[in-house]
Formats: structure tokens, C-alpha cells, sequence
């Protein structure tokens, strides 16, 4: 077992996941605290009761509530004694006892006839069968109790009337202690017999007569006393469920609720530290971080990768989760909780914010003591919202997912409404709550996304369509200043979006990416050919070395720019990577030309790169060198384009500057078909109009 266990940690040693974890481990094991601390003691006043300062006499300032399951011993004794003074001695049949019985017996059934019968007790089926339940007159199951209700009118009368006649039988000639088996042996026979019940209705018979009857004949003293001392034991303890009131508001508080109080820990006589509670609030807290950790691992590892991203998410959690614990007291319908969805599904991933939904409506549960409509709401509004908002590229959209979510929740308090019967006025007042809650998610998410895409430097699909408007400063300039250029980004802009498509890249940020490029050649816009109006080139004024300078610099232009104008990093990597470590071939082979190959270096004719990293930055490579060499061509054709593009891929693939991206050859050749479906689109085939005289035609009519 511990050399499984320490071969296994040796593999882990190995993963990047270990590696990640062990060079920045002081600001994960940072996070981790702060995070685990505030969840902690956010669950812990949370769960922990209110204390108050009483005394017995004293008014109670509220309805006061058992925070567990007591016994209260002072009642349970006071029924004991109760039940032993019930036993009359000296009287061979105790008469008494078959009374009690009876009348045990003929409550219960008032209490099932009224409700069974009064149309004015306005509960459901649930809340009749716990009424049953909770009775103390005849004790029957859950089950029993349902079908109880569900029996004619006609069928009850008659049982009753049996089972009176059965115990009238039994205990009216005596019941002796030991008799009082074989008289319960015999109740279900005798019921058996009674032609005018159901089979489920012989059986409840037979359960109330087995359960009600008791021993009344007795000879002395002493047997009075053990039957005395039985019927003491026969008593259950009175127990106060967790939640149930012991004394309420303005009530005088005696002796057994002060005990009752003190039992509970709500004292703040009572001193000490609850280390039970402690505990339990350490494994909630740790159980909600195992789960979230676990998920990140095994489907999502790049956010463990990325440490903003995990700040995030734990800003986002505990943000709502105190969000929660503010509002609830106003409504817990008006909890935002789709808003983290919202916000997690832009900046992180639609899939990890139904995760975080569950665990926030945990946290919720835990933390509010929500009742189960609120947390459904919860979930479904959350999960709602994560849905609709991918693909969102508009702002607004947002706002529009706000009032689908409050649309949602009306629904669903609609139908917990309807199912609990619930007063109009009581479905109104939660609707409207729904619906504000809708609207309060989607101003969070809105008014708070670009906080989260500007402080964490966090590229959102909404930052990506921003960037691409051309109003953007840098793009307006590369209108203004290098024309050329803007039009040649705008077509590489649409050859990488459809290549990006087609290979599962980011196709938003390929396009972008495109776009900006080429921002570095507004240092010097007339040094490169698309910009050149006149005919005059500069570079024929100037050596091939610094040719090849000026044109390789405009990576290095460009990212000064990018900084500048504080472009994202992705886009910053595609201006950096789009020609790798590419050869300036022409001004190479023209300074070979002129000055000899033993005194020209080729690594000076080469951009200085890195090679592109990621499928866009290559993407956007190939994109950048097929628009240059196809609007070059004279009149290009299908199958010159298809050879040129081809030709184009392969050459970057032979010099290596694609051996880092993770594109496969099968993906090339789908970018590849991608690009000439887009230049086929550009250089179609044009009708030759006919020179027309429209005089002549005019003339001819």
C-alpha cells in the first residue's frame, strides 16, 4: 500500500500540474488560506445560534427555537406520572383503562373525520398525514396514515364501530398481563372475519386495537404497582425537534422552558468553545473546496494553471455567498446568484459556472437556512443563466439574460405556488422578488465585467468584439496612416476566422489578432508595398540590412504599441509570433547579390519571434503570407491560388515555423481548403459588361 502510494506521489512529482503548484506556491498556499478563512467564518456565523440572557420569570424578546433534537425530561416525567395514576388499584377490572382506550381512540377518529370532512382546513395531503403523525392518541405509520385518508366515509364509520366492538370484547371480561399477547394474537383473526371492510382497512383495525389494548384486571397491590410502573415505561419521551419553538414571544418563561433553553446552548450563561460545531463547519468548508478542486482538475486544469483565473473564482464565491447572507433577510428569492453564473461563464467557462452554482446553493442552504423553493429557484435561475449567456457578444445580451432569468423564476415560483396551494398575494410578492432578482444579476454582471477584464487583464469574447470596432484608436489610425495595410488586416481577418473555425481554434481571437497584426507598421507606413501610393520605394535608397531592419522591427513597433494602448496578452502574442522566425527572402537574396554570401549573416535577415505558440498566432501567419503573395499574383485563377496556398503552408511547415502551435497536418490542409473558399469569394470570376451607348439605345426606342 505505500509503495502504491509513493509511486503514485512520484507521478504526480512529474506533472505539470506539481510544477505549476511548486514555483508560485506561496501565492496558491496564500489564496488557499484567505479563501478556506473566510468561507470558514462565513458558514460559522452562519450555523452557530444567537445567544440570549434569560431568566425563569422573565418575558421572552422573541419566539425561542431548539437549535437540536432534546429531551424534555420535565414533561416526559410529568406524562410518566400521568400514566401511573391512570392505574387504579383495588378493582379486579380497571374500567378506566378501556375508557382511556376508547376515547384515545375516538379523538383520533375526530381529528381523521375533520379532516377528512372540514372543507375549511385549508391543507394539503402532506400536512394532513403529518397532523396524523404527530398525534398522541394512536400511533400509526406514514403509510398507514395516507391510506387511512383515503377511505370512504362510509368505510370509516364502519371501522370504528368494529374497533369499538372488538376492545368492547377484549377488555370488557378483563385483560390479565399475560393474556395480553394472545388477545393482540387474536385482534387480526377477528378482524378477518368482518365482511364489510377493505383488506387495508381490517389491517389499521387490527394495528389501533393491537396497539391501544392494555391489561385492566389485577389481583393486589403489588400487580397495581408493576402495572403502574409499566405504564410509566410505556410513556416516550417528549422530544423538542430542532426548530420547534420551546417558548414564545411576550410568553413568561418558567422553569421547564429555561431548561429547556439552557439544553440547547442558547445561554449566554453557558461558556466555553463548541468544538463540535468548529469541526463541522471545518468539513463543510473543506468538503465544498475538495469538490470544486476536484472538478478543476479532472475537466477544467487550465484554471488551476492560471492563478487569476482561480482568484476569480474565489472572489466570486465568496462575494455572492455574503451577497446572499445580507439579502436573505429582505427575500431569499432576491438572492443573485445567476449573476456569478454570468460572470464565470465570460471569464472563465459556461461548464465550471453550473458547477459553481451547485456549490453556491449549497453555501446558501448552509449559510441562510433556505427553505427548498428558494434554493430551486437558486439552481434553476443559476443554471439558466450560464446557458444563455454563452455566445453572448453584445453587452446588452446580458441585460436580456437578466430578465430571462427573472422570467424563469417567476415560473418556477409559479409552479412551487400552485403546488403548495399557496395565496395569490404570497405568489405575487415572491414573483416580483424573482424578476428584481433577475434584473439585480444582470447590472452586477454588467457593472462589474469590466472591473474583471481590466484589473485581471481577463480576455472576454465582449473585449474581443470591442476591440474589433473601428472606431478603436490604433485601428482608425491604420485607416488613416497605412490604408494599405488596414485593408490587407481586414482580409487576413477573415481568412483566419474561418480557418480558426475549422481547425476548434478561437475564431474571435484569430480575427482580432489579424486586425492588429500589423499595428507596428504605422511607425513607418510608406516602407512597406501595400502602402506605397506613388511608386516610389524607400527601400531602394537604402542597404538590404537595414531594409530587413526596418521591415523585421515591425513585431517589435507593434508590441511597443500594443502596450501602449494596453491590447490583451493573446493579441500582443499574435503580433509577436505572426512571422516566427520567417526569412526576409528578398532583401536575403538581394544583399547576397550585392554583397557576397561570406559577408551576409542570414539570422540578420530573419525576424527575431518566437514561432507562433498557439493555433491562432499560426493561423494568422499563414493568413498574413497567403492575402501578400495572392494579391500579387497577375490574374489569379482557382488553381494558381489553390497552388500558391499550398505552397505557402508547406514552405512555413519545411522551415520549421510551425512546430509549436499543435496544428497537425490534417488541420493544414483544412486551412488550407478554408482559405481558398475565402480568396474564391474575393477573386471570384466577373461578368464582362458590354460597352453600351445609352444614347443609341435611347434613340433606338
Amino acid at each position: 500500500m505505500l509503495f502504491l502510494l509513493e509511486k503514485n506521489l512520484k507521478k504526480f512529482r512529474k506533472t505539470q500540474l506539481y510544477k505549476t503548484l511548486s514555483k508560485p506556491k506561496a501565492k496558491y498556499m496564500t489564496l488557499g488560506i484567505i479563501f478556506t478563512s473566510i468561507l470558514f467564518i462565513l458558514i460559522m456565523i452562519s450555523i452557530v445560534p444567537e445567544r440570549i440572557s434569560v431568566r425563569v420569570g422573565d418575558i421572552s424578546p422573541k419566539d425561542i427555537r431548539a437549535t437540536k433534537d432534546i429531551v424534555d425530561e420535565v414533561t416526559t416525567e410529568k406524562f410518566k406520572l400521568e400514566a401511573m395514576e391512570k392505574v387504579e388499584p383495588k378493582y379486579r377490572i380497571d374500567t378506566s383503562i378501556q375508557i382511556k382506550v376508547k376515547s384515545d381512540i375516538r379523538k383520533f377518529f375526530e381529528l381523521v373525520k375533520r379532516l377528512y370532512n372540514d372543507n375549511d382546513i385549508n391543507l394539503s395531503d402532506k400536512e394532513k398525514e403529518d397532523s396524523l403523525l404527530q398525534q398522541e392518541y394512536v400511533k400509526l405509520s406514514s403509510e398507514e396514515c395516507k391510506q387511512l385518508l383515503t377511505i370512504s366515509p362510509e368505510t370509516l364509520l364502519t371501522l370504528e364501530s368494529n374497533i369499538y366492538e372488538v376492545i368492547n370484547q377484549i377488555m370488557g371480561v378483563g385483560i390479565k398481563e399475560e393474556e395480553l399477547k394472545y388477545e393482540k394474537n387474536n385482534v387480526a383473526k377477528t378482524f378477518e372475519n368482518f365482511d364489510n371492510l377493505t383488506q387495508e382497512s381490517k389491517l389499521i383495525g387490527a394495528k389501533i386495537v393491537k396497539d391501544k389494548i392494555q391489561p385492566n384486571k389485577f389481583v393486589d397491590m403489588e400487580t397495581t404497582q408493576q402495572k403502574r410502573e409499566e405504564a410509566a415505561e410505556r410513556v416516550d419521551p417528549v422530544i423538542i425537534k430542532e426548530g420547534q419553538i420551546i417558548t414564545e414571544r411576550n410568553k413568561t418563561i418558567d422553569k421547564t422552558a429555561y431548561s429547556l433553553i439552557k439544553k440547547t446552548g442558547l445561554l449566554k450563561e453557558n461558556k466555553g468553545i463548541d468544538y463540535t460545531l468548529i469541526f463541522g463547519a471545518l468539513i463543510l468548508t473543506i468538503l465544498i473546496e475538495t469538490i470544486i478542486m476536484g472538478y478543476l482538475y479532472v475537466f477544467d486544469r487550465k484554471v488551476i494553471y492560471n492563478f487569476k483565473l482561480l482568484v476569480i473564482l474565489a472572489i466570486i464565491i465568496l462575494l455572492i455567498s455574503m451577497i446572499a447572507k445580507s439579502i436573505y433577510g429582505l427575500s431569499g428569492y432576491m438572492i443573485p446568484i445567476s449573476s456569478a453564473t454570468i460572470l464565470i461563464s465570460i471569464l472563465i467557462n459556461p461548464r465550471l459556472s453550473i458547477l459553481i452554482n451547485i456549490i453556491l446553493s449549497i453555501i446558501i442552504g448552509i449559510t441562510t437556512s433556505s427553505e427548498l423553493s428558494i434554493l430551486i429557484v437558486c439552481l434553476i435561475s443559476g443554471i439558466v443563466g450560464a446557458f444563455a449567456t454563452v455566445n453572448t457578444q453584445q453587452r446588452y445580451n446580458i441585460f436580456l439574460i437578466g430578465l430571462l432569468v427573472g422570467t424563469i423564476n417567476i415560473i418556477t415560483i409559479l409552479g412551487f405556488g400552485l403546488a403548495y396551494s399557496l395565496e395569490f398575494n404570497e405568489i405575487l410578492r415572491r414573483s416580483i422578488y424573482g424578476m428584481t432578482n433577475g434584473v439585480i444579476s444582470s447590472i452586477l454582471a454588467i457593472g462589474s465585467l469590466p472591473l474583471w477584464e481590466n484589473i485581471f487583464n481577463i480576455l472576454t469574447p465582449l473585449k474581443l468584439l470591442e476591440l474589433m470596432n473601428p472606431n478603436q484608436p490604433l485601428l482608425k489610425r491604420l485607416l488613416i496612416e497605412a490604408p494599405g495595410t488596414y485593408h490587407h488586416s481586414i482580409i487576413v481577418g477573415n481568412l483566419s476566422e474561418g480557418a480558426a473555425e475549422v481547425v476548434d481554434a478561437n475564431a474571435l481571437i484569430a480575427r482580432v489578432g489579424a486586425y492588429y497584426h500589423d499595428i507596428g507598421k504605422l511607425k513607418r507606413p510608406y516602407f512597406f508595398k501595400e502602402n506605397q501610393k506613388n511608386g516610389e520605394n524607400p527601400h531602394d535608397k537604402i542597404n538590404p540590412n537595414l531594409s530587413a531592419l526596418v521591415i523585421t522591427n515591425h513585431t517589435k513597433d507593434g508590441i511597443e504599441l500594443a502596450c501602449k494602448h494596453r491590447l490583451p496578452e493573446e493579441i500582443k502574442d499574435i503580433i509577436k509570433q505572426h512571422h516566427g522566425k520567417t526569412l526576409v527572402a528578398y532583401f536575403y537574396h538581394k544583399a547576397l547579390n550585392e554583397e557576397g554570401s561570406e559577408f551576409v549573416q542570414e539570422e540578420r535577415f530573419r525576424y527575431e519571434g518566437p514561432k507562433p505558440q498557439s493555433k491562432e498566432a499560426a493561423i494568422v501567419m499563414l493568413a498574413d503570407s497567403a492575402e501578400a503573395a495572392v494579391k500579387a499574383m497577375k490574374d489569379p485563377t482557382k488553381g494558381k491560388i489553390e497552388v500558391l496556398v499550398r505552397k505557402i503552408i508547406k514552405d512555413k511547415l519545411n522551415d520549421g515555423q510551425l512546430d509549436e502551435c499543435g496544428l497537425t497536418l490534417g488541420d493544414l490542409n483544412k486551412i488550407a481548403n478554408s482559405f481558398m473558399n475565402t480568396f474564391m469569394g474575393i477573386y471570384h470570376e466577373r461578368i464582362e459588361y458590354p460597352n453600351l451607348n445609352l444614347a443609341e439605345l435611347k434613340g433606338g426606342n
